[in-house]
């Protein structure tokens, strides 16, 4: 486990030692970036026999575990396309699949709260086989940077996908 590049993104990785083929999971941070708890799950992920990774999907608009307010933060999220996010998570695969240890045709997506939404977003654009996100939003006035929601592209969706939201 550790901290990776992929092309100029940090990401944090971690996998088996010495096993392989593995699945991959991707592991989509919320609000405040690739902290301690998202590492863990990364962590958690391999120890089941997973490769996961994390990339810091934030890292072109601005380093969030240095800012200390709510309003700081989102900010920087707010600045943040998701076109930019989906070439980021394909840029992701493609790196795993390149290290020879990941089976290319086992990819699974999860993320939590900001990554929730991302889950459903990437599961209906790309060649993944499930998702999970947990408490993301489903429904919210588009922008610029996010176009779409998670409501407009379900009927698009062609693999499951778990949705985990408190009190929905």
């Amino acid at each position: 486990a550790g901290e990776v590049k992929i092309g100029d993104m940090p990401a944090y990785r971690a996998m088996p030692e010495g096993k392989g083929p593995l699945p991959l999971i991707l592991v989509v941070h919320e609000i405040f970036g690739v902290h301690e708890h998202i590492k863990d799950v990364c962590r958690r992920l391999a120890k089941a026999g997973y490769m996961a990774v994390a990339p810091e999907l934030f890292a072109r608009q601005g380093d969030v575990s240095k800012l200390q307010g709510f309003e700081e933060i989102l900010k920087v999220v707010g600045k943040v396309p998701d076109e930019q996010v989906m070439r980021d998570l394909d840029a992701t695969v493609a790196w795993a699949k390149k290290t020879g240890k990941v089976d290319g045709d086992r990819v699974a997506i999860t993320g939590f709260c900001w990554g929730g939404r991302i889950v459903w977003l990437y599961a209906a654009r790309a060649n993944i086989k499930a998702g999970a996100a947990w408490y993301g939003r489903l429904s919210h006035a588009v922008n610029a940077n996010q176009t779409k929601t998670p409501l407009d592209v379900a009927a698009k969706l062609k693999v499951p996908v778990l949705g985990r939201s408190g009190g929905r």
